[in-house]
């Protein structure tokens, strides 16, 4: 049996893909075939992203804020009157790193509306035209905190574990259909978030941005960090026909460093 890749005849919708894994997970799915739709509230970043998806596919844009879930929802309802969406990406930027003792209850509302109640609302949209072809990928690109809470990030910490835990009852809801929902849990990866945290963290200790991303270096097997496109690689497989039996999982990309099974 020849393991099935192509996404031709696919529509992909790819949340957060006008710059790091989003835009790294959008290249590698229209590499495989599909036409990818990018969502992002900067139009001109998504118009530079556009142009570096595979020039064979129907690709575009649509710009949202995913801090307004209501929009994003209303926006993608009225594309999907003219599409059915076959894989759907979610993705979007964490909050802001801190200890969970000094969080706000606002920090979490507005955390859980950016990432789980956006997730919601976009698998209610998508999945009944999932359904009705007998196919459907999910894929949420969530973080190694699933696994295990990574210090000084409470609230992100919180909001992961909601989604993960969100994402597995879905998936077995929904795997007789012919849909899957798996989670991406990337670990320190070279994007402008990590950088951000970098930044952030070195403030707090009051110490140089170096430091720190040494001190987390030390700590990772592999002794790097990860590349946008190394996380893109599993998403692409698990969009694919390939993974037709992959469902409910939360797998790390992240150089060996979780310590749990």
């Amino acid at each position: 049996m020849t393991m099935e890749l192509s996404l031709k005849g696919k529509n992909a919708l790819i949340c957060g893909s006008s710059q790091g894994i989003g835009l790294a997970s959008a290249i590698e799915i229209a590499e495989l075939g599909a036409d990818c739709t990018l969502l992002a509230r900067n139009e001109e970043s998504l118009k530079k992203a556009i142009s570096q998806l595979n020039k064979q596919g129907k690709h575009e844009y649509l710009v949202v804020d995913f801090a307004k879930s209501e929009q994003v929802s209303e926006t993608v309802k009225g594309f999907l009157q003219r599409k059915t969406v076959h894989i759907l990406i979610n993705n979007s930027g964490g909050p802001a790193g801190g200890p969970i003792l000094e969080a706000s209850p606002e920090s979490f509302i507005k955390a859980f509306n950016q990432h789980l109640i956006c997730n919601q609302l976009l698998a209610q949209s998508v999945i009944p035209g999932m359904r009705s072809v007998g196919y459907g990928r999910i894929i949420n690109i969530i973080s190694t905190s699933v696994k295990t809470p990574i210090p000084n990030l409470g609230v992100s910490n919180t909001t992961r574990w909601a989604v993960a835990a969100w994402a597995k009852t879905l998936a077995g809801e929904v795997a007789p259909y012919g849909i899957t929902v798996n989670d991406v849990l990337p670990g320190s990866t070279l994007t402008g978030r990590l950088k951000f945290l970098f930044e952030t963290i070195s403030k707090q200790r009051n110490t140089t941005y170096e430091a720190i991303a040494d001190e987390w270096m030390s700590e990772i097997p592999m002794k790097r960090f990860g590349e946008a496109g190394e996380i893109a690689a599993l998403v692409a497989f698990l969009a694919s026909p390939a993974a037709s039996y992959i469902t409910g999982t939360a797998i790390p990309v992240d150089g060996g460093k979780t310590p749990c099974l």
